[in-house]
């Protein structure tokens, strides 16, 4: 089987190579206009990634998440959960990296089968990166009334945090 997963890329390119022949394409000319194509997209979409790692980075880094919830300690100690989980459901729409940099430090604290390091799973499966495909997708295309899409987006990251809770305590509480 592991000699096969070695051929199975270059029998696809063969096999595109075969079909742009057949089909009479010149394939070096596609390949240059796909590449020239491929980068310019890189070059209209680099500034808004690198805007959103940088308030991202910076937000995460300021420590404000732990003092804007450290007022429910007392409620997430009663169920049994570190207040480290709630920067992670709140970080999540924004960043995906960032929220698995904290899941990675969960498991790292907890175990990753630990009901925290399941929660942060759930966590990282029931949400989506809405800030950041909204901002990179629609910045890519020149987008500027996202309000409706915003909307919905941050309803279904907030159903899907619901969800994450309410699986992890229902399957492993």
């Amino acid at each position: 089987m592991f000699q096969l997963s070695n051929y199975i890329v270059p029998i696809f390119v063969l096999g595109i190579v075969l079909y742009a022949f057949k089909k009479k394409v010149n394939i070096y000319e596609s390949f240059l206009a796909g590449a020239k194509e491929g980068l310019i997209t890189t070059f209209k979409i680099a500034p808004a990634v690198i805007a959103m790692v940088f308030v991202t980075n910076i937000f995460l880094n300021s420590k404000f998440l732990e003092f804007l919830f450290s007022f429910l300690t007392p409620t997430l100690n009663r169920f049994g959960i570190p207040l480290s989980i709630l920067p992670m459901a709140f970080v999540r729409p924004i960043s995906g990296t960032a929220s698995l940099a904290i899941m990675t430090n969960i498991f790292q604290m907890y175990g990753p089968d630990s009901f925290v390091g399941r929660l942060a799973s759930n966590l990282q499966g029931c949400t989506d990166t809405t800030i950041y495909v909204l901002a990179l997708y629609f910045g890519s295309i020149r987008v500027t009334k996202t309000k409706h899409a915003l909307q919905a987006g941050l309803f279904a990251d907030f159903m899907g945090i619901l969800a994450a809770f309410l699986i992890t305590f229902l399957f492993f509480g």
